[in-house]
């Protein structure tokens, strides 16, 4: 193994990634890693999100909509019926 490949883990348990390892893999400080024990180890992996943070004014007026406006009330109201007619068929 390469010297330059090795660390150690602090008294705190901290471990400092090899700057080559950190550059090619695009870690920069604050990259947030999941830790998996394997067989052969410890795994770690990018902690990725399924959808990229979003603000209102990035998505507003992007669905197109037909017909009148539903009051709250109203799509109150389809959501319960939905819900109840998903639970009917067991699939809630």
């Amino acid at each position: 193994m390469a010297a330059d490949l090795v660390t150690t883990v602090s008294t705190k348990g901290q471990v400092i990634l090899p700057k080559a390892i950190r550059d090619h893999l695009q870690w920069d400080a604050g990259t947030r890693l999941v830790v998996e024990q394997t067989p052969d180890g410890v795994l770690l992996k990018p902690m990725t999100t399924p959808f990229a943070p979003t603000r209102p004014e990035d998505v507003f007026g992007r669905l197109a909509c037909q017909g009148r406006s539903k009051s709250i009330e109203q799509m109150n109201a389809g959501i319960a019926a939905e819900a109840k007619r998903r639970h009917a068929r067991g699939r809630y």
